[in-house]
């Protein structure tokens, strides 16, 4: 009986390689013409065994012949495939979002909202002109991985990290050194709240609530640990925890915490996304032994460590001697410095000829000093002190568009006429936001870089 059993599946298995090898008589043969097999290696040869024949005095009983077709399984391919290795940085598609059109809808008719909504359907595109303006802070807590990547996805070609300094002398994003109990949650950290500079006292009577915690007061690592929140106090809180608790009505609150980043951190976040960079140097307390210019010179050796070019990298300051510094010392990243200073109407071509002659070829103001409004007309024109600049050559940027002190009380007239007058009549070369998605559109729908 082993025996028969044995022939049994000598001879199933046979007639199942026979099937995969296509020598069934009544089986179509394989011409080479299916792509499957083009550039494929031949299957190996099989050789099978001829099934051990029954001595004469045994009775061998072969089963009823199988009347269910064999499962049609596809060409097979050998040696087998394997998975498509996927691209490490992928470049991601802009996403505007719904504000734009919102903004646009509720313009006045005319050519500019003509054009804008002619855009409507993109495509839209990554350009220099739209700045991310600490992140995404419109919704975002400011200077956190969070808001960063919301700027990247809205077009953000540029975007900036705040740059102050910790305990252990280590560079961190924050726009102010000591705003986190304003834009943290270190108030809720019983241990890290111990450790601010000025404790938090409660308000009392007349008195409001005070308390002041500073990226000095902790170390990285203790920083690390901080979540970040939509920036906001509340000067009746008599508790930390309602301290906390200060978010402007018009904010949705659904992004409110966030991971705070260290300078290298968002160093390596905008290289991976592709995008440009535009640390500022902000005012900070030093700490014994340690210089303005240990300061500038360790962020510029943060962007040497990570191998970034110089070109991708715009410093921006209002202190003078930092952008002069960077020129004298650093010049490969100090011709593409910034230097932070709104200049008034009655500025003189002397000082301009002057800062010129320094180095000094971009200078980065606040909007308001970058435009005037004609009395007649109440039409937007460039301002006198932005007039001056270009003719002495320099270039402009503008801060901050869609700032969350003006956003509640504007409309598309507001943003658009605006980012309008900047980009065509004083020639910015990008503007600052704090939603960049609606910069981006108006960028991409005007063909800017």
């Amino acid at each position: 009986m082993r025996i028969v059993i044995n022939t049994l599946v000598l001879l199933i298995f046979a007639a199942m390689i026979s099937a995969c090898n296509g020598s069934d008589p009544a089986a179509p043969k394989n011409d080479g013409s299916d792509s499957t097999f083009s550039g494929k290696s031949e299957l190996p040869n099989v050789t099978v065994l001829p099934p051990a024949v029954a001595p004469s005095n045994e009775t061998v009983v072969l089963p009823p012949q199988t009347t269910t077709a064999l499962k049609d399984l596809g060409p097979i391919v050998w040696p087998l495939p394997l998975p498509e290795a996927q691209p490490t940085a992928a470049p991601q598609a802009v996403q505007v979002g719904t504000r734009p059109y919102y903004l646009v809808d509720s313009m006045s008719d005319g050519p500019l909202k003509t054009k804008l909504k002619s855009c409507a359907n993109g495509p839209f595109k990554r350009t220099d002109f739209a700045i991310a303006h600490r992140g995404a802070p419109l919704e975002f807590p400011v200077h956190t991985k969070e808001g960063y990547e919301a700027a990247i996805r809205m077009g953000a070609g540029i975007l900036e990290c705040d740059v102050t300094l910790t305990k252990d002398k280590q560079l961190v994003c924050r726009h102010s050194q000591c705003d986190l109990a304003q834009t943290t949650d270190v108030l809720s950290n019983k241990e890290l709240a111990a450790k601010c500079s000025v404790p938090f006292k409660p308000a009392d009577g007349a008195k409001t609530a005070s308390v002041s915690c500073c990226t000095y007061d902790f170390t990285l690592a203790e920083f690390e640990t901080l979540k970040g929140k939509l920036a906001g106090s509340n000067p009746d809180a008599t508790k930390p925890g309602e301290y906390l608790k200060n978010v402007a009505d018009w904010r949705t609150g659904l992004y409110t915490r966030g991971t705070v980043m260290s300078h290298a951190q968002s160093i390596a976040l905008f290289d991976a996304a592709g995008v440009k960079m535009t640390p500022e140097l902000k005012k900070i307390t030093l700490p014994p032994g340690y210089t303005r210019d240990n300061f500038r010179q360790q962020l510029v050796d943060e962007y040497k460590a990570a191998k970034i070019d110089p070109s991708k990298v715009s410093i921006q300051s209002d202190n003078l001697d930092d952008v002069l510094y960077l020129i004298a010392h650093e010049p490969e990243f100090g011709k593409g410095a910034s230097y932070l200073w709104s200049p008034s109407s009655t500025v003189s071509d002397d000082r301009l000829a002057t800062l010129y002659s320094q180095g000094i070829r971009t200078i980065s103001s606040a909007v308001g000093n970058l435009y005037d409004t004609e009395k007649t007309t109440n039409k937007l024109i460039p301002s006198a002190a932005a007039t001056k600049a270009k003719k002495a050559g320099f270039e402009l940027v503008g801060w901050t568009m869609e700032h969350d002190d003006d956003v509640p009380g504007e409309n598309g007239d507001d943003v658009y006429g605006l980012m309008d007058v900047l980009a065509n009549d004083v020639g910015v070369k990008g503007v600052f936001s704090d939603w960049v998605g609606t910069t981006s559109y108006y960028a991409s729908c005007m063909g800017l870089k």
